[in-house]
């Protein structure tokens, strides 16, 4: 009988270490796809500032562009000779 227990033992201590390896290729796919979500975060992070202070001085440009319109045609208004503009009224 002894015997017969040496092999349950084995059995059960095989049955664990292969439990306990797929366990750790589990954890292991787990914390693989957890790095990639960083990464990708990490990046996209990165990507979406650049694109955003693209855009931004894109927005800087127009609205200087924008306040030397509005001058020019508060002045046009102001002073339409200025500008060769002929009042007919």
């Amino acid at each position: 009988m002894a015997r017969a227990g040496g092999i349950s033992n084995a059995v059960n201590v095989g049955i664990a270490v292969q439990a306990d390896w797929d366990n750790r290729e589990f954890i292991s796919h787990i914390s693989l796809n957890v790095r990639r979500l960083f990464d990708f975060l990490v990046q996209f992070e990165s990507t979406t500032k650049s694109k955003l202070a693209s855009l931004n001085g894109k927005l800087d440009t127009l609205e200087r562009r924008l306040e030397v319109l509005e001058v020019q045609v508060s002045t046009a208004s102001a002073n339409p000779s200025t500008f060769g503009v002929n009042q007919h009224y």
